[in-house]
């Protein structure tokens, strides 16, 4: 970072060209689809061949009548009638005000009015006759549904009407070929289901108390989900005490606050969102259709939440609940987010078909129900239309309620609009996305925003029929319940195509061949002038061609040829308004398939259909067949390359839109919240374009600012983004290490910057940054500060210094701001000597530089010294004597690359924690030993004993302060130098005791992290506080303790030092793997930048079979040749593949190379020896299997891989070819945007959940849950734990079906957004499994821990904690099922996982042994059961007494046990004829029972139940606070 200022003399003098972008948004790609549905959705008939003649009514439009258009033979369709297949669900549920149940009506019958236009073919009677739609579905099954609908809050309020202003012209100026992904609404999506299922689904439960009921409806795995919406469209969840975009009790009041806070809540919003609608009708805004505000409502309505109420956490949140909590305000606490005003039902009137009623929410803007229309089933074909009332056109910006003469029973007319070329392709691009919303290509890819979900895989294969043990053997042997073999303990060989299973009833659909551009376009001049806009190409799957006109007046066939040219129309003489109404009429084929791809789609649930905020590559996919597709090969021309994509003017100034929503008002919770989720939406678009610009940037496609330069030197401006390379510039960085420390340098800046943006100090700014990563070239993407381009570098900055403190400024309005901060910051205030040697005072590290920039606003950019230096890492290594005895013990300080290595955020709050306990402790132990003197000395009463007595206080608080290292004397405040250790600055010579001071509060950090964090990551691990499973979550459990990753060698060494280290081996194992693979991705950095593109997969393939394959072979060239054709020239010309390969530089990299560049990367940089003169023979000693190593070094890298079975032990053939390599992605790091109520809402449902009051915890989390879901939308990590929160809190309150509904939602958010095979995702298997066995859904449970005990497999192998816990589970629930001998397998592999990580006498031992006794006395083997018996007792007897309670039943057991094995020695003594089957029939064995399995559940999954009797615990009936929750 800091090349944005230091190449400012390079770009002073250019003209800025605006490279433009479109943006092309994030599509919303189907996937696989959810659990199975009791509902039966719409069907359509496969043969459905009844014709009636009919036409469209309505024609309102002057310009679509038949004696304006040019061919007036043309019939005119407008609309499909009734005629079109199934396209989506009902998407227009809303909310009910008083709680009633919510009801969509739809004719019965459809007339169709006639024109004077010809009729109509096929298509409509077809639909009409056939279809049944969404509507109907709703009518029977929803009658007891309380439907809400989330509305979006309009931005803005009486300060922010020009900020909001500025954004509506920026909408308009927006790239005509923007992607649908933004512009989708926020609604409620609803599968009806049977009035038998609702039935039993719909409860009402009194869970908060006083009598406040909240109606739920509650969804289950097996059955329809509740909720379903289209991809576009946002969730709300319904819940029985949280919904969380509506939280409304059994009244119909909001929260806890009543009616009236609600109904003021909801004035000061009306108030708010009029004053922004008058800031906006002032300008005269002309009528926009739904089009032309897409991207707007995209920012509005994707993070927004309709119908929230966050309810008033004064009741049940106290000041001390949370020590040093920001506490809201009296008046914050009484403002309830009411966005779920009176709600009415309107009709809506299409032209061609009968009207339908929808309830809508009078915060629904104009444009928002445009698009739910849009998305509706009747009207899912429209793009292109705006909305009448009366006659007169509403205003796409007003919301209903503000529009006079809109009220219940009011009829709202669809008007069809003249089509632009930008409406055209925007129609295409929607037919697209509906013809593609099965495929799973975009994840692949890793496009649109689209990502995996497996879960309703699992859940729709479980098939829970029997209640426990009533099963008959018919039954059994029917039912399958092993697993495959490479599930089993012991099992080797683990396959990866599992990881993405195929299923069969969502593959895709093909409905059309061919649908592309035609290569007549554009229209000549003389056929624009009669409304041609683009013509089209189609070929059917009846293989017949046909040509499309795509004018303003819709779309009809014309009789041009591949090679003739002829605009008239074709028959038959139709022309629609929409292409899916003109497909159906052409081709009978594509109306079927169209209606059962529909049919698939409404059955998928809405988290596996909306797009993640952010993009989430997978390092492995399938090979998908590579299709047509107009759309995206539109936008890869070649003007969609350069600075030609947008034109001038239509280039989003993403610094004003970052600043702008930043400065939005901030003084309520609503405001809070708006301002949050403007910032949130505005990061989110702005990474994905600097993501975009970085990828182009490193595929060669922008032209650089100074190409004259070397190409590691050169800079680009892309979109109003800045991109500079990770390399140093003009030797920059040389002092500080050259290019690794300008490598190093953009983490770190990004780092600070994210420190400033916490810290949120008001009028000062910092720059949008992302850090990206890709083919091996770093690439800093940064916002532009407002004039910087046009001043010279001495020019630009007015505080801080450009050249390491030779020359330093300051400014009184930086140095006010920065001083604000210094305190969250822990950054003192110093001074340090100019050029001049005259003292210049600064508020932050020298090298952060304060620029003012031509909008006024101070911003302060190269923040990568905001955190003080860690003195063990130092550039170059140096003796210094006050190195305290911890660190030269342990071998620090040691050289380090770069002088950049600094102290972790984490380790600067534990280390200031650490001293204000010693502050503390020195004051009480002062204060107290003066009070003892005073009480042996009471005769000591002169004059001035006060004043005494008072200069005795302030020198124990001296004492005190100086001990703790505090810069004031009266009082702790800890603060650090960022400038102690930086090169080049000086400071005035009165300031040497407080440097000497300061590097010695730096040393005795340094120490701290030596002493007493690294110790602690240990013991985390050991307590199973932190059970890491990969690098990533080893690299979470040390950066929660303030460990930075260079630390792992060191780790590694206090791990052998450790005494328990043989129960620490998986973390050996996990370090000693991310040591190796972080040191291999350092080396893949290097290696590819030298590779040309043409080479990339064999260069790829080439390091890979080097770091992980077993045979030596030469590889390929990477010629541009397909591989057949080379291998076909290989065989006649082996001598010259041999000696072209040599002028490769990487195809010389050969294993034994790699492995001892790895070996010298390891001991450099993370100082760790690597023993072994192979890979193999390291993954040998410490038990790592290769497919792990590949999953790792494929997600550092970027690289993404076949999905195939690989086999690295093969000495023959290479275990990757170039094909193997599909893809590289870019590894992007950027700031994250979070909601701070939320996130200060956590806190303290944590304190009060650490309290045992869970309910209160409940419901915080429920608000924070909503607060999140408002500012991030309900896919982001913060909403995924708020949902795991609320169901672990469902669950041990005793509401199964509740914490079966949050934690579905919580693993398909936790699979879309971390991955589907993330450790984060595998717990959340874990536990959803643990709830679907509660209630009594063993199936599904078993196979949900099959998909678990998978991914642990893939990510660790078999020796590691969470495979204990796992088979545990399994274990149970085949108990549960009767399958003894599997239970055995699972139970065994149990005990020596548990053996080996917690004792052979330790509880969890104890536990797995009283369940494998358990099993053995349900077969009727008593000798080992008494076996495991007896070893239980002791150990129970070892760990808590003879006194202890479940000592006691446990001996009660064991003499139980004792009795029926005499029993049955003397039954076999008597007959020797008997089976053991029969034996154990004689004998009275305890059964398995459901409440006793569930408690053993809840024992694996850390929640314990403390009750006494558990085979009589009643799981639907917990006793309040007799459960408490710990996190396994």
């Amino acid at each position: 970072m800091g090349n944005i200022v230091h190449c400012c003399h390079v770009l002073s003098g250019y003209f800025r060209c605006r490279d433009a972008l479109t943006q092309n948004e994030p599509e919303r790609s189907a996937l696989l689809s959810s659990e199975d549905s009791d509902c039966d959705p719409a069907s359509l008939s496969d043969n459905s061949e009844e014709d009636l003649s009919t036409v469209s009514t309505g024609v309102t439009n002057l310009t679509l009548e038949p004696e304006n258009f040019l061919f007036p033979d043309i019939i005119l369709s407008s609309s499909l009638g009734g005629d079109v297949a199934l396209v989506e669900p009902m998407v227009c549920l809303l909310v009910s005000e008083e709680g009633e149940a919510t009801r969509l009506h739809e004719g019965s019958g459809r007339s169709r009015d006639f024109s004077e236009v010809e009729t109509q073919t096929e298509a409509e009677t077809w639909i009409g006759s056939q279809t049944q739609t969404q509507t109907e579905m709703l009518d029977s099954g929803a009658a007891n549904e309380d439907l809400r609908l989330r509305d979006a809050e309009t931005p803005g309020g009486g300060a922010d009407a020009a900020a909001w202003s500025g954004e509506v012209n920026r909408m308009n100026n927006r790239s005509n070929d923007a992607n649908l992904k933004g512009a989708l609404i926020q609604v409620h999506m609803l599968t009806a289901t049977s009035t038998d299922h609702i039935s039993q689904t719909e409860q009402s439960t009194e869970l908060h108390g006083g009598g406040e009921e909240q109606h739920t409806l509650t969804s289950e795995i097996k059955g329809c989900s509740d909720e379903y919406q289209h991809p576009s469209v946002m969730l709300t969840e319904h819940a029985k005490n949280f919904d969380p975009f509506t939280y409304v009790d059994g009244t119909g009041q909001s929260g806890r606050g009543g009616e009236q806070a609600g109904q003021e809540s909801d004035q000061n919003f009306t108030q708010h969102q009029k004053n922004c609608q008058q800031s906006v009708d002032g300008q005269e805004t002309p009528h926009l259709r739904v089009d032309m505000v897409e991207e707007e409502v995209k920012e509005e309505v994707v993070h927004s939440t309709d119908g929230l109420v966050l309810a008033d956490g004064g009741d049940c949140v106290k000041d001390e609940d949370v020590a040093g909590a920001n506490q809201l305000t009296e008046a914050d606490e009484n403002i309830l987010v009411d966005l779920q005003d009176t709600s009415f039902t309107v009709t809506i009137e299409v032209p061609g078909t009968e009207g339908f009623e929808l309830q809508v929410s009078g915060q629904l803007l104009v444009a928002e129900l445009q698009r739910v229309l849009m998305e509706h089933e009747l009207t899912c074909h429209r793009t292109c239309f705006s909305l009448q009332l009366g006659g007169n056109t509403l205003d796409s910006l007003a919301q209903l309620r503000d529009v006079q003469g809109l009220q219940d029973g009011a009829s709202i007319k669809v008007l069809e609009e003249s089509y632009t070329i930008r409406d055209a392709r925007l129609h295409l691009r929607h037919v697209r996305d509906l013809l593609r919303s099965l495929d799973p290509a975009d994840a692949y890819n890793g496009v649109n925003c689209s990502s995996l979900s497996y879960l309703s895989y699992y859940t729709q294969r479980a098939t829970d029929t029997d209640g426990l043990g009533s099963r008959k053997v018919s039954d059994k042997e029917s039912m399958d319940l092993r697993p495959p073999d490479y599930l089993l303990p012991g099992c080797k060989d683990l396959p990866l195509k599992p990881l993405q299973p195929i299923r069969e009833d969502r593959k895709p659909l093909q409905c059309l061949r061919v649908l592309t551009l035609s290569s007549w376009n554009p229209p000549p001049g003389n056929r624009k002038m009669h409304g041609d806009l683009m013509y089209l190409n189609l070929l059917t799957l009846e293989d017949k061609e046909v040509n499309i006109t795509a004018s303003t007046r819709g779309f009809y066939l014309n009789q041009s040829t591949a090679f003739n040219f002829n605009p008239k129309p074709a028959h038959p003489r139709i022309l629609c308004h929409s292409l899916i109404e003109l497909l159906s009429q052409v081709s009978p084929t594509f109306r079927k398939s169209f209606g059962t791809l529909q049919k698939r789609r409404v059955q998928q649930h809405p988290y596996e259909r909306i797009a993640t905020p952010f993009q989430v590559f997978t390092w492995i996919a399938r090979q998908e067949e590579h299709t047509l597709d107009c759309v995206r090969a539109e936008e890869m021309q070649p003007s969609h390359m350069g600075p030609e994509e947008n034109a001038a003017g239509q280039v989003r100034d993403w610094n004003e839109e970052l600043q702008g929503c930043r400065e939005l008002a901030r003084n309520t919770i609503q405001e809070r919240l708006h301002r949050e989720r403007s910032i949130f939406k505005t990061n989110s678009d702005f990474l994905e374009a600097a993501t975009r610009g970085a990828v182009a940037v490193t595929d060669g496609n922008v032209i650089p600012l100074n190409p004259g330069e070397a190409p590691h030197m050169q800079m680009f401006i892309w979109s109003n983004l800045f991109l500079s390379l990770g390399f140093d510039i003009g030797e920059h960085y040389l002092p500080l290490g050259g290019d690794s420390a300008a490598h190093a340098a953009a983490l770190r800046d990004l780092r600070g910057a994210q420190a400033y943006v916490d810290a949120d100090q008001e009028g000062l700014h910092t720059l949008g940054s992302v850090v990206v990563d890709y083919r091996g070239v770093r690439v800093v993407a940064q916002t532009i500060v407002p004039g910087i381009l046009e001043k010279q570098q001495e020019q630009s900055v007015v505080y801080g210094s450009n050249d390491y403190g030779k020359t330093v400024c300051s400014h009184p309005r930086f140095l006010e701001l920065l001083d604000k901060t210094s305190k969250p910051l822990r950054i003192q205030r110093h001074q340090v000597l100019d050029h001049d040697d005259s003292p210049v005072e600064l508020c932050s590290s020298v090298e952060t530089k304060g620029i003012m920039g031509n909008d006024g606003r101070p911003y302060v950019l190269d923040l990568l010294r905001t955190f003080p230096p860690d003195l063990n890492f130092q550039f170059p290594e140096a003796e210094d004597a006050e190195t305290p005895e911890e660190c030269r013990r342990s071998g620090f300080p040691q050289c380090h690359r770069h002088s950049l290595a600094n102290l972790r955020p984490e380790l600067i709050e534990a280390f200031t924690q650490h001293r204000h306990e010693l502050y503390a402790r020195m004051v009480s132990q002062g204060f107290t030993q003066l009070e003892e003197q005073e009480s042996k000395h009471p005769e000591d009463q002169a004059q001035n004993a006060a004043d005494e007595k008072e200069n005795r206080r302030r020198n124990v608080i001296l004492n005190a302060c100086c001990a703790a290292g505090s810069v004031s004397q009266t009082h702790f405040d800890l603060c650090f130098n960022p400038d102690v250790c930086s090169p080049g600055v000086r400071f005035p010579s009165d300031c040497a005791a407080e440097w000497q001071k300061q590097r010695r509060l730096l040393w005795d950090a340094a120490a701290f992290l030596l002493s007493n964090q690294i110790p602690a990551v240990l013991r985390d691990c050991l307590e199973d506080a932190e059970v890491p499973m990969d690098g990533v979550t080893m690299t979470s459990a040390l950066h929660r303790r303030g460990v930075n990753v260079r630390y792992l060698g060191f780790v590694l060494r206090e791990l052998e030092r450790d005494e328990s280290k043989e129960r620490l081996t998986h973390i050996q194992r996990i370090c000693v793997g991310e040591i190796i693979i972080r040191s291999a991705k350092h080396i893949f950095r290097n290696y590819i930048q030298d590779v040309e593109p043409a080479a990339f997969s064999a260069a790829v393939s080439h390091f890979l079979n080097c770091l992980l394959g077993s045979s030596s072979y030469l590889p390929d060239t990477g010629s541009a040749e397909p591989p057949a054709r080379r291998r076909s020239r290989r065989r006649r010309a082996q001598p010259n593949r041999v000696t072209s390969s040599k002028d490769s530089g990487w195809t010389k990299l050969t294993p034994s190379e790699l492995w001892s560049r790895i070996r010298n990367e390891a001991h450099d940089y993370y100082h760790h020896v690597a023993e072994g003169e192979s890979l193999d023979e390291v993954l040998e000693r410490h038990g790592m299997q290769k497919i792990s190593l590949l999953r790792e070094i494929a997600i550092k890298t970027g690289i993404q891989v076949k999905l195939r079975e690989y086999v690295f032990e093969s000495r023959h053939r290479p275990a990757f070819s170039e094909e193997d390599v599909v893809n590289m992605f870019p590894v992007v790091k950027h700031l994250r945007v979070t909601g701070t109520d939320a996130s200060r809402l956590v806190q303290q449902a944590e304190a009060l959940i650490q309290q045992g009051l869970l309910r209160d915890g409940y419901e915080l989390i429920s608000q924070a849950h909503a607060q999140f879901s408002s500012v991030c939308g309900v896919l982001h990590e913060d909403v995924c734990t708020c949902l795991r929160l609320l169901g672990r809190l469902s669950y041990i309150l005793g509401d199964y079906s509740e914490a079966l509904s949050f934690q579905e939602k919580a693993v398909m958010s936790s699979e879309r957004v971390q991955g589907i095979d993330h450790p984060r995702t595998i717990r959340d298997y874990t536990h959803l499994a643990l709830y679907c066995a509660a209630a009594g859904r063993l199936m599904t449970s078993l196979q949900l821990l099959y998909r678990a005990r998978y991914l642990t497999l893939l990510v660790t192998g078999e020796d590691h904690p969470q495979v204990m816990q796992v088979d545990t589970m399994l274990g149970l629930v085949m108990f549960g099922l009767m399958e003894h001998e599997l239970s055995l397998k699972f139970l065994q592999n149990a005990l020596t996982l548990a053996a080996k990580y917690h004792g052979s006498t330790s509880l969890k031992c104890a536990h797995c042994r009283h369940l494998l006794a358990t099993v053995y006395e349900s077969k009727g083997e008593l000798r080992l059961a008494l076996q495991h018996k007896k070893e239980v007792h002791l150990i129970y007897n070892k760990q808590a007494g003879e006194d202890c309670d479940r000592t006691e039943e446990r001996g009660e057991h064991l003499q139980s046990l004792t009795q029926q094995a005499v029993v049955l020695q003397e039954t076999i003594s008597q007959s020797h004829s008997l089976t053991p089957d029969i034996c154990a029939s004689l004998l009275k064995f305890s059964p398995s029972n459901l409440p006793a399995i569930v408690h053993h559940l809840n024992r694996a999954c850390g929640i314990q139940i403390s009750e006494k009797e558990i085979p009589e615990l009643d799981p639907e009936n917990i006793v309040p606070g007799t459960a408490h929750y710990t996190d396994y």
